[in-house]
């Protein structure tokens, strides 16, 4: 499998653990706020990151890691994402994986083979095709109705999960997280996070002023009338 981005050491990516964080090029969303811009228009670019690296870096160090997580882009465009995660269990290391949720056939095998540990979702609106395509760059309704799938495949499941939405102004008023709460009800947790208006997608999104801390809190509390835990990041 080959990376194209690679942070060694990170305590937030994977809640309560210390992870190193890989990132696959390419993605087939396009959401106006991304900031992996090279990633998701420019993978070929990016210098190569070859797995066997990866797996020797693990070995020599797997002492100061908990667990590794694969982000992207989008990682479940990789083919070989499944051999790669039983590599990382073979360590005796948790695995994790970041998906915009657009191939649940790819999430099931993974879920069925017990190689995942935990799942973290990116719920980019409600889930309305209007403001779904807007906030990811849709034109593929497929692609909107896999993302349905997996979160029901996901909310279904066993594996700790989290579904995560970034709060982007003109693209989310305090309704859209209260009704994308609403859609995910019963799920164990959704995690609020801040935008960061930095080499966005859409650079005109790069001007905008992320909402202030008390308006991310005012989302929380109406989020937590239809999903138990919510969380905020990067405030």
């Amino acid at each position: 499998m080959i990376f194209k981005g690679w942070q060694k050491t990170s305590l937030i990516e994977y809640p309560g653990k210390i992870s190193t964080v890989l990132f696959t090029g390419g993605c087939n969303f396009r959401c106006p706020f991304c900031y992996n811009r090279d990633l998701v228009l420019n993978p070929g670019k990016l210098p190569d990151i070859p797995e066997k690296d990866v797996m020797d870096f693990l070995n020599e160090k797997r002492n100061l890691y908990q667990a590794v997580m694969v982000t992207g882009g989008e990682p479940t465009m990789q083919k070989d994402l499944p051999d790669f995660f039983a590599k990382v269990k073979g360590l005796g290391l948790l695995a994790g994986l970041e998906t915009n949720g657009t191939n649940p056939g790819a999430l099931k095998e993974i879920l069925d083979k017990r190689i995942l540990d935990f799942i973290a979702m990116d719920v980019k609106a409600p889930l309305f095709w209007e403001k779904y395509s807007r906030a990811a760059g849709l034109k593929d309704n497929k692609l909107f109705e896999n993302v349905k799938n997996s979160v029901k495949i996901i909310t279904g499941s066993e594996i700790d999960y989290e579904f995560r939405t970034t709060i982007v102004p003109g693209l989310h008023k305090e309704k859209d997280i209260s009704d994308i709460a609403l859609q995910l009800k019963g799920a164990r947790k959704l995690v609020l996070q801040q935008f960061i208006p930095n080499n966005t997608l859409d650079g005109d999104l790069a001007k905008v002023e992320p909402y202030p801390a008390e308006a991310l809190f005012r989302m929380k509390e109406l989020a937590g009338k239809y999903v138990k835990h919510v969380e905020i990041r990067n405030v």
